[in-house]
């Protein structure tokens, strides 16, 4: 009986300790297949083209095709919710962005939690972000918009590429700490929200750098200020927010990699040395330097911290609003 009961517990003990062996060498073949990156907004905006250029540097140095896969809709939740269902074993990934933090207090139906279901591989880069306005708007620099719209309350809108973009969430950030009501006025994606101020349909846009520079240049919007807490390399004569009169005033638009709960650390960790290699690339650091992006570099655990404070910082401008938010 006495041998029986060994021989079972080493048997069990055996079964225990078996799954530990796959998940390492997983992790060092890995990856064995094509992995699929998901971007929660549409081709052409800044996330999906930051996630091909990782995807590129990535499939190159892994030896993998790394997939871009568009599944767009609802501020980026329906994407976010197609990642943290699937398989947590390396071959899903989601590129997100501040708009995913902000969403943990603006969509509390949503069917996930950030930071429960799906855990941090590393962030990417990050974009001052821009205020600017259509060329016929009579105000040249930021104190004399907020004077215009302080003296017409709720009749100036400004655009944003949906509910709980980092540009949305950005422009209610600015209304508060500017004392000012202009209505919001979200667009399907970054480009049509970009349209409708190029074309006068509304009068103010807050907008990444690197998107809104050829537009600056090309004299189809005024710049007013930046929102970074120093000028931009690519727009030096442009004031910050904070200079230009709203003191205080920052926001930016990141861009980070996450994969589901429960995916092997080794995995993680490989992921995170792979893009904290790719962002070092001279060829890299020009590209963003000139468009105004500045790459990060974070180990897992610090991305997982600066997500949590970022959570709670959009959750404490969410709060300005009440228990509705912001339309």
């Amino acid at each position: 009986m006495n041998l029986l009961r060994r021989h079972f517990l080493k048997l069990a003990g055996a079964a225990l300790a078996a799954p530990a062996f796959p998940l390492m060498a997983s992790a060092d073949d890995y990856p064995t297949r094509p992995v699929r990156i998901i971007a929660g907004f549409a081709a052409g905006g800044g996330v999906d083209i930051t996630a091909r250029l990782i995807g590129q540097w990535l499939s190159d140095r892994l030896g993998q095709s790394f997939v871009v896969e568009n599944r767009t809709g609802a501020g980026g939740v329906i994407g976010t919710l197609e990642a943290a269902k699937s398989p947590p074993d390396g071959y899903t990934l989601l590129m997100m962005s501040n708009t995913q933090t902000a969403n943990e207090s603006l969509v509390p139906q949503r069917k996930y939690e950030l930071m429960r279901d799906l855990m941090p591989i590393a962030p990417v880069n990050y974009s001052d972000l821009v205020i600017v306005v259509h060329p016929q708007v009579a105000a040249k620099t930021l104190a004399e918009f907020i004077a215009l719209a302080k003296s017409q309350p709720g009749k100036l809108n400004y655009a944003s590429s949906g509910q709980g973009t980092p540009y949305h969430m950005a422009g209610e950030l600015f209304k508060t700490m500017a004392g000012i009501d202009v209505v919001h006025v979200p667009y399907r994606n970054s480009g049509e929200a970009r349209s409708g101020v190029i074309g006068g349909q509304v009068q103010m846009m807050i907008d990444a750098v690197p998107a809104m520079v050829p537009n600056i240049g090309e004299n189809q919007v005024r710049a007013l200020a930046t929102t970074g807490k120093t000028r931009s390399g690519v727009l030096p004569n442009v004031p910050t927010a904070s200079e230009a009169g709203v003191v205080g005033y920052e926001a930016t638009i990141w861009l980070g990699l996450m994969a589901p709960a429960g995916t092997p650390k080794p995995i993680i960790d490989k992921l995170n040395a792979a893009v904290n290699a790719a962002i070092k690339r001279p060829d890299i650091v020009k590209l963003w330097t000139e468009q105004g992006a500045v790459p990060m570099s974070m180990t897992p655990e610090e991305f997982d911290k600066y997500l949590r404070g970022d959570i709670v910082k959009w959750a404490e401008v969410v709060k300005k609003f009440g228990d509705k938010p912001p339309q």
